[in-house]
């Protein structure tokens, strides 16, 4: 009857206000599960699992049961931060995957499966600062599971991609099982469609009777090592049993008078604070002129340099982290950048698909989370009748031993996914993220200058045009980008694309909290079927 992707004119979403508590989503029906928890009384973290949890059945076009997550978490005057990323499997080794024939790490299989991070997060989140009872907080994405619900329009559309994608390239009887499970009929369920899958339902109820410990000690965990050993994969129940994810101290720089949170690698954050570090040294007195996208340009394309460069397991890094986010170290990239497009190469250091949350509540706590499957579905991989995808973060390992972020057992790569986190003096501003892998630190980095330097408010922040990186001196910008700009970008060496929509220029959340009457103001991606669920 109607074509949900027909959008004729241009639609405009106002900023959101609340006291009690507010959850922002990529998914609407994420949004109200985390909202409903609120007003049975949990707190922004019970919310923050609430609509995790959820979003692995509800949007399971970028997330899954076996994703990873991170998480920064402000509660009682202080900001913790949770690496659930998971590690390479220890019988994998560079040697191992060339024998089967790559040079480098595959999207689809088992060799790119690494250890899931995410029933765990939600666990330890639940166990250290959540207020109701952890099964309580799996509920909602049990019902959904279970019972149904109709798919948002964007969902659909990356879950038909997919489909057509897989249904070419996915051939081997390891796949059959996702094909099973997310294209029973042959096909991909469409927008406003019902969707249903039991076998989510009860992998959710086990999880939730046995705070995770049945993905990664009990029956769970024992199909997943089933189904590797039979279709050659890697990952084993050992594997599984010795994993449990790290409380980590987050790492930031001050941005004129704000502190800009990340979490320290394997996060590529570190990307987003050393070109915020760079572009201190440059006054950004316009937000739409060319000089302006110019720089921040030129300062993302050589701090993405440095993080592709350095950013691995934390457990190989020495003293990287401090090098790169040195004052002195700024001043010496900022001096590379000039009036035209330069080809970025990483600084010589002295040697010594994804889902994000945003959720705040009425007593102060902020929680910025995000958890993903890397690319779309992840690895095509599904446990038989458990609605388990597993990732494929290990895609990002490199097979050059010499490399830094070279594929060993154990360890883990280096990540995509971001949770950022803003405050000033000590005092929360709040959570903040932009999906979408290598988008994610030029998203934060777009989002952050939008909000400081060029004063918009949560909503308009996520709303500006966005421009994105690929490589070299080439940049993609959305539609809607001025034109006279790109031109003039053009005309200083950038190699202009522009996109015919704006599917990789991610989707993000905000939530600020105004310090003073704790009133939350949010705001939710335009480029997705986002909502701000407030109270």
């Amino acid at each position: 009857m109607f074509d949900y992707y027909d959008q004729p004119y241009s639609s405009k979403r106002t900023t959101v206000f609340a006291r009690k508590g507010m959850v922002a989503t990529a998914q609407p029906l994420a949004a109200q599960a985390g909202l409903d928890v609120l007003k049975k009384g949990g707190n922004a973290i019970d919310a923050a699992v609430a609509a995790a949890a959820s979003l692995t059945v509800l949007e399971p076009t970028s997330n899954g049961i076996g994703s990873d997550a991170f998480a920064l978490i402000w509660t009682k005057g202080k900001l913790y931060g949770l690496n659930a990323s998971g590690v390479a499997p220890q019988s994998i080794s560079i040697g191992a995957v060339k024998r089967r024939g790559y040079t480098s790490m595959p999207v689809h299989g088992f060799e790119p499966v690494m250890v899931p991070g995410a029933p765990a997060a939600w666990a330890e989140c639940s166990r250290r600062f959540g207020r109701l009872p952890f099964a309580d907080l799996l509920k909602p994405a049990v019902d959904y599971a279970e019972n149904g619900f109709p798919l948002s329009p964007v969902v659909a559309k990356n879950w038909n991609r997919a489909n057509l994608q897989f249904k070419k390239t996915l051939t081997d009887p390891m796949f059959k099982p996702w094909f099973e499970t997310f294209a029973p009929s042959g096909h991909a369920p469409e927008a406003g469609e019902i969707w249903a899958s039991p076998a989510h339902a009860m992998t959710l109820r086990e999880i939730a009777e046995t705070q995770a410990e049945a993905f990664y000690k009990g029956d769970l965990a024992e199909q997943i090592d089933r189904f590797s050993r039979e279709h050659g994969g890697f990952i084993r129940k050992s594997d599984l049993e010795t994993y449990w994810p790290q409380w980590v101290d987050p790492i930031s720089v001050n941005y004129r008078g704000y502190d800009v949170w990340e979490m320290p690698p394997n996060g590529q954050g570190l990307v987003t604070l050393v070109a915020l570090n760079i572009l201190k040294n440059f006054d950004l007195n316009f937000r739409e002129s060319t000089d302006t996208s110019h720089k921040l340009i030129e300062a993302l394309k050589l701090a993405f340099s440095d993080g592709k460069k350095y950013i691995t397991d934390p457990r190989c890094m020495k003293d990287e982290v401090s090098q790169l986010l040195s004052e002195e170290y700024a001043r010496k990239r900022c001096g590379l950048i000039g009036t035209a497009a330069l080809e970025p190469s990483a600084g010589t250091l002295p040697r010594g698909g994804t889902v994000y949350i945003a959720a705040a509540d009425g007593e102060g706590n902020m929680v910025s989370f995000i958890q993903s499957n890397y690319k779309g579905f992840g690895s095509g991989i599904v446990i038989p009748e458990t609605g388990i995808s597993l990732q494929n973060r290990g895609h990002t390992f490199s097979l050059n031993e010499t490399d830094a972020n070279a594929l060993a057992p154990g360890k883990k790569t280096y990540h995509t996914i971001i949770p950022g986190f803003l405050s000033k003096a000590g005092q929360p501003v709040g959570p903040f993220g932009v999906m979408g892998e290598y988008m994610q630190p030029q998203g934060h980095l777009q989002v952050i200058t939008n909000t400081i330097d060029f004063h918009l408010h949560p909503q308009a922040a996520l709303d500006a045009p966005r421009w994105q990186w690929i490589s070299g001196k080439t940049v993609m910008v959305e539609p809607d980008f001025p034109n006279s700009i790109a031109q003039a970008l053009a005309r200083r060496g950038h190699h202009i694309e522009v996109a015919l929509d704006t599917g990789s220029f991610g989707r993000g959340q905000i939530i600020w909290r105004n310090n003073d009457t704790g009133v939350l103001v949010g705001g939710t991606e335009s480029r997705a079927d986002g909502l701000v669920a407030a109270w």
